[in-house]
C-alpha cells in the first residue's frame, strides 16, 4: 500500500494547505482540462492543477471536506481516484458513544473518504485517498479523541495472543469481589430479619481500594471522554459510583462520632465489581464470536514438504514458491493451492467448503490449501502461495463482512450519538426533582446514581457487530461466505431466486446421456465412438471416453483419425471408415436416419441435447454408399441437489427463475425436470442484467445465483448476488455471497443464516433498548436500587453478546443426509 506522510503545511487561512493524490485513466490534455475544470468548481479547492506524467492532483484545499470533495469530483468526471484501505486496532472503547467519538474524528481527517469501527473486534477499518493520508496520522487523530490505536495486517482473531496481565485476568474481579462481600452481608442478612452494621470506618476501609484501585479505569476513559468533549459508559460509571462514595464519606465526616446509618459504600463498590465482572465475561464471549477467523487461520500449517532436486525437504511456508512440487503424506494438511501430479487419495475439505464427506482426488485433480490428506501420498505443483490462495482469500472475505456496519447499525448510531448527554440530563432533574419536592437530598442523590448507573450504551455497541461477527461465521462454518453486511441483511428478504443454468443447477461439464444404434447394439456404437474420440481432447471426447470406461467398453484402435474443421471426425475402426459429426454432416453425406433415429433425434434436440451421428461412409479400401450407424447425445447433467434446492425456496414462499440461452424447448424441459416457477429462454449473457432489474420491479428482492464471467453483472445487479467458488473469480468478485461448494441447496441456507442472523439482531437490539427504556424510568422514580442497577447494567452486554453466540449452533439443511436424497432432477439426466 503506498500512503505518503503529512500533506504540505498551510500556507495561509485563505489558502489552506497543499495536497496531492494520484488519477487514473487520463490520456490527453483534453483528460486535463476536464479535470481541472471539474476542481475549479468545488468549493474550497484553489489552484488545483493536474500534471499528466505523473498522473496526480496537486490543489491547495480550505478543510478535509473539500478535499474529500476534490475527489468525488475527479471520479464524477470519469476518471479513478485510487483508495487505500487501512486497519487501526483501536483499544479503550467501551460501547456505541465510543464508537461514534473516534468514528468522527477519523472523518475529521482529510483525505479519509470512510471509516467503519467495529466495537466487538476493536478494529476501525479507514478508506482513505492514496498518498494523501498516513497510518501513523490516523492512529493518532484516535488518540488526540481519547483511545489508543495502532495499525495492524493481521486478521481479526489470528493475532498473536496478547499477554494477559493483572487488570485483564479474573484476579482484577475477584479480588474487588471480596473486599464488595462484607459491604453487602448487612443487606442480605436485613432480609432474614438480622439486624448487623459494619463500621463506618470499615465500610470506607473496604470500599476506598475499589473506588480507586480497581475503579480507577473508569475515571481515566471517563476523563478522556470530558477532555475530547463527549461522553461514555465509563463516564457515567464514575459519575455515579463518586456520587455514592462522596456522599457516604460526607455522611460519615459529619456523624459527629456517631454511628453514621445508611452509608452508600456498598452501591458504589459492588457497581464497579458487577460492572468489571461484565466487561471481562463479555471480553470472554467476543473472543469465541472471532472463533471462525481463528480456526480458519490454524489450517495453515507453518512447515511445507518441498521436493527439488530429486530431495524432500521441510522449508518454512513463506519459503514455498508457484512452481514447486511439494509432498503431502497422509495425515497432513495440504500447505498452498497445487495440482496433482502424483497420487491419488480422499481429502477432507469440511473447513474451507462445508463438506463433511472427504472427496476423491487424483492426477490433475485441484488441491485447495487447509484441507486434509487422509490415506495416499500426493505430489502436487503449486499454484498459489501467500495471500492469492483460497484459504487466504476466505480470510479475507469473512474478516470483511465482521469488521462491516450493517445498514440497520445507523439507528444505533443515531442514538448514541446523544445517548450519554441525555442520561446525564435526566440523572439532573432526578438529582434536583428528589431534592426540590421530597426534601431528601440523600434518596435524591441515589436515585440519580441509580440512573447513571442503569444507562448501558455498551450494549447498543455490541448488539449487531457481535450478531454479524456469529452468523458470517457459521456461515463460513458451512461453506457460505458472505462478503459484506449489507448482503448478509438483506439476504432475508429475497423474494426471488434467478439461477443461472450452466454450472449452477447443471453439473458445467457435458455427458453422455443417449445412444440409439441402427442396430440395437448400443456397446458396439459406444465402441466405435471411443475409438475416433481416444487423441481427442474436446470436451465432448472425454465424455464418450468416460461413458465407455463407466460402461467396461473396451475401445478398438482407430487408424487415420483426423479433425474435420467445423464438421466432425473421421477415422478407421476394424476396417470400417467412419466420420462423426452433426446433423449437418450427415445430411451432407447423403446418409438416411430412419424414421425411428429421425424421430429420437427431434426429440432429444428439443430437451436441448446435442446429438451427434456415426456414419459409416465406406471400408478401409474404398468408399461406399453412407450408412447411418446410430446417434449419440450428450446433456449437461443436473446437479443431483438441484430439484431439492428449487423445493426448498418454493416452499419458503420464495419464487424461482432461470435464465438461460437455451432454445425455449430445452429451457421448458430443465424447467419441468426442476419445478421451477419460470423460465426464461434464449436471454444473451450481456441481456440478463436487465433481466434481473425487471424481476426487481414492483419492490421484488431478488437474488441472482451464477458462476460464470458473462454471469458478474447480474450478480452485481441483483439486490444480493451469489456465486458458486466452483466458477470465476469475476464472478465471486462480483456477488456479495459466495458458495464454497456447487451445491444449489447452499442459495437456500444463506438465506437461512442471513434470517437468523437479523434476528438475533433485532432482538439484541431490542434487549440494549429494553434495559434503559424501562430501567432508566425505575431508576428516576427511586424503585432501583444503585446495586441492582450497575447489576443490570453489568448483564446487559453479557446477554446481548451470549445471545448472539446462540448462533454458532446453527446447521445447514444441506449437510444433513437427507438434503442429499435423489430427486427429479436425477430422473432428468437419462
Amino acid at each position: 500500500m503506498s500512503i505518503s506522510a503529512e500533506p504540505s503545511v498551510a500556507l495561509d487561512a485563505a489558502t489552506g494547505a497543499e495536497w496531492s493524490f494520484p488519477v487514473e485513466g487520463m490520456t490527453c490534455a483534453s483528460c486535463v482540462r476536464r479535470v481541472e475544470n471539474a476542481l475549479a468548481r468545488v468549493p474550497g479547492v484553489n489552484d488545483a492543477s493536474v500534471n499528466l506524467a505523473t498522473e496526480h492532483v496537486t490543489l491547495r484545499a480550505e478543510s478535509g471536506a473539500a478535499l474529500s470533495a476534490a475527489a468525488q469530483a475527479v471520479t464524477d468526471a470519469g476518471y479513478d481516484v485510487p483508495r487505500d484501505t487501512v486497519e487501526l486496532s483501536v483499544s479503550d472503547m467501551t460501547c456505541a458513544s465510543c464508537v461514534g467519538r473516534v468514528e468522527r474524528a477519523l472523518h475529521a481527517v482529510p483525505g479519509v473518504v470512510g471509516a467503519e469501527v467495529n466495537l466487538a473486534t476493536e478494529r476501525a477499518t479507514v478508506t482513505v485517498l492514496r498518498d494523501a493520508v498516513s497510518a501513523d496520522a490516523l492512529a493518532q487523530a484516535v488518540v488526540r479523541a481519547g483511545y489508543g490505536a495502532a495499525a495492524v495486517t493481521a486478521p481479526v482473531g489470528t493475532e498473536a495472543p496478547a499477554r494477559q496481565d493483572f487488570w485483564s485476568s479474573p484476579h482484577a474481579v475477584t479480588i474487588p469481589a471480596l473486599l464488595s462481600l462484607p459491604l453487602v452481608a448487612p443487606m442480605v442478612l436485613e432480609w432474614f430479619g438480622v439486624h448487623w452494621m459494619l463500621p463506618a470506618w470499615v465500610q470506607w476501609l473496604l470500599a476506598t481500594p475499589v473506588q480507586f484501585v480497581f475503579g480507577w479505569r473508569f475515571y481515566k476513559a471517563g476523563w478522556k471522554a470530558v477532555r475530547a468533549g463527549a461522553g461514555n459508559m465509563d463516564l457515567l460509571v464514575a459519575l455515579g459510583t463518586s456520587a455514592a462514595y462522596g456522599l457516604s464519606v460526607w455522611m460519615m465526616a459529619t456523624a459527629g462520632g456517631h454511628h453514621a446509618e445508611h452509608l452508600y459504600f456498598e452501591s458504589a463498590a459492588v457497581v464497579i465489581t458487577l460492572v468489571r465482572l461484565g466487561k471481562w465475561l463479555e471480553t470472554r464471549a467476543k473472543r469465541q464470536t472471532a472463533d471462525a477467523i481463528r480456526a480458519l487461520a490454524a489450517l495453515r500449517p507453518d512447515t511445507a514438504q518441498v521436493r527439488r532436486g530429486g530431495q524432500v525437504a521441510t522449508v518454512p511456508l513463506g519459503d514455498v514458491r508457484v512452481g514447486d512440487e511439494i509432498v503431502v503424506r497422509p495425515g497432513e494438511r495440504v500447505p498452498v493451492d497445487a495440482v496433482i501430479l502424483e497420487g491419488t487419495s480422499h481429502v477432507d475439505e469440511s473447513m474451507l467448503t462445508g463438506e463433511s464427506v472427504p472427496v476423491a482426488r487424483g492426477v490433475g485433480d485441484a488441491l485447495t490449501g487447509g484441507a486434509i490428506n487422509a490415506e495416499g501420498l500426493l505430489v502436487a505443483r503449486t499454484t498459489a502461495v501467500g495471500a492469492e490462495t483460497v484459504l487466504a482469500r476466505i480470510i479475507r472475505m469473512v474478516e470483511h463482512a465482521q469488521a462491516a456496519k450493517a445498514p440497520i447499525q445507523r439507528l444505533v448510531d443515531r442514538v448514541s450519538a446523544v445517548f450519554v448527554p441525555v442520561v446525564l440530563v435526566l440523572a439532573l432533574a432526578t438529582l434536583l426533582g428528589w431534592g426540590i419536592v421530597g426534601g431528601d437530598w440523600s434518596a435524591a442523590l441515589l436515585n440519580a446514581v441509580a440512573v447513571l448507573v442503569i444507562a448501558c450504551p455498551c450494549a447498543l455497541g455490541l448488539a449487531t457487530p457481535t450478531a454479524i461477527m456469529a452468523g458470517t461465521g457459521a456461515g463460513a462454518r458451512a461453506g457460505i461466505l458472505i462478503k459484506d453486511a449489507e448482503a448478509l441483511e438483506v439476504a432475508h428478504r429475497v423474494s426471488v431466486v434467478a439461477f443461472d443454468k450452466t454450472g449452477t443447477l447443471t453439473v458445467g461439464k457435458p455427458e453422455v446421456v443417449a445412444l440409439h444404434a441402427a442396430d440395437g447394439d448400443d456397446s458396439a456404437l459406444l465402441a466405435r465412438l471411443a475409438a475416433l474420440q481416444a487423441g481427442s481432447e474436446h470436451p465432448l471426447a472425454r465424455a464418450v471416453l468416460a461413458a465407455a470406461s463407466s460402461r467396461g467398453v473396451v475401445a478398438p484402435v482407430a487408424t487415420g483419425v483426423r479433425a474435420l474443421p467445423g464438421r466432425g471426425i473421421e477415422g478407421v475402426v476394424n476396417g470400417m471408415a467412419l466420420q462423426l459429426g452433426s446433423e449437418g454432416l450427415r445430411a451432407s453425406l447423403g446418409a438416411e436416419a430412419g424414421d425411428a433415429l429421425q424421430a429420437a433425434a427431434t426429440r432429444l434436440r428439443g430437451e436441448g441435447r446435442t446429438v451427434s451421428w456415426l456414419v459409416q461412409v465406406g471400408t478401409g479400401e474404398g468408399a461406399g454408399t453412407p450408412r447411418v450407424l446410430g446417434l449419440v447425445a450428450f446433456g449437461d447433467a443436473l446437479k443431483p441437489t438441484a430439484a431439492a434446492a428449487v423445493a426448498r425456496l418454493r416452499k419458503a414462499g420464495i419464487r424461482t427463475v432461470m435464465l438461460t440461452g437455451d432454445n425455449a424447448g430445452a429451457a421448458r424441459h430443465i424447467g419441468d425436470a426442476l419445478g421451477l416457477d419460470e423460465v426464461q429462454a434464449e436471454v444473451l449473457p450481456e441481456h440478463k442484467a436487465a433481466r434481473v432489474q425487471a424481476l426487481q420491479q414492483g419492490g421484488a428482492v431478488v437474488a441472482m445465483v451464477g458462476d460464470g464471467i458473462n454471469d458478474a453483472p447480474a450478480l452485481a445487479a441483483a439486490d444480493v448476488g451469489i456465486a458458486m467458488s466452483t466458477g470465476t473469480d469475476v464472478a465471486m468478485h462480483a456477488a456479495g455471497i459466495t458458495l464454497m461448494r456447487g451445491d444449489p441447496l447452499l442459495v437456500a441456507d444463506a438465506l437461512a443464516i442471513s434470517d437468523r442472523t437479523v434476528r438475533k439482531i433485532r432482538q439484541n437490539l431490542f434487549w440494549a433498548f429494553i434495559y434503559n427504556v424501562i430501567g432508566i424510568p425505575l431508576a428516576a422514580a427511586g424503585l432501583l436500587n444503585p446495586v441492582v442497577a450497575g447489576a443490570a447494567m453489568a448483564f446487559s452486554s453479557v446477554s446481548v453478546v451470549s445471545n448472539a453466540l446462540l448462533l454458532r449452533r446453527w446447521r445447514p439443511t444441506s449437510a444433513h443426509p437427507s438434503a442429499q436424497a435423489s430427486s427429479p432432477a436425477k430422473e432428468a439426466t437419462s
